[in-house]
């Protein structure tokens, strides 16, 4: 199997206006668009944390779209992060 088709686990870690834009709602539906698996959350210092898993490529491609966001959004800063815990199937929004 190619290195861009094996499943690979990353954090993204999306600061500047991405809260009440909606961002989480956009991040799962392009995430899911893509054929991602993996969870987006608000936290409370105004940031967005995205977990995904897949292929590499669409993983790519996912943070490519993070970096322009949905229409409300300003993105300033994405930073990217190891995730050690298994995701289940499917995309979810978390509170």
């Amino acid at each position: 199997m190619p290195s861009d088709q094996l499943e690979h686990t990353v954090g993204f870690l999306v600061s500047g206006r991405v809260q009440r834009v909606g961002f989480r709602w956009w991040t799962r539906r392009t995430a899911s668009r893509l054929g991602l698996s993996g969870s987006v959350r608000n936290l409370a210092d105004g940031d967005v944390e995205i977990q995904v898993c897949g292929p590499s490529a669409a993983i790519k491609q996912l943070k490519d779209l993070l970096l322009v966001g949905p229409p409300a959004a300003v993105v300033e800063n994405i930073q990217t992060f190891s995730v050690e815990k298994p995701i289940s199937k499917g995309f979810r929004l978390l509170p």
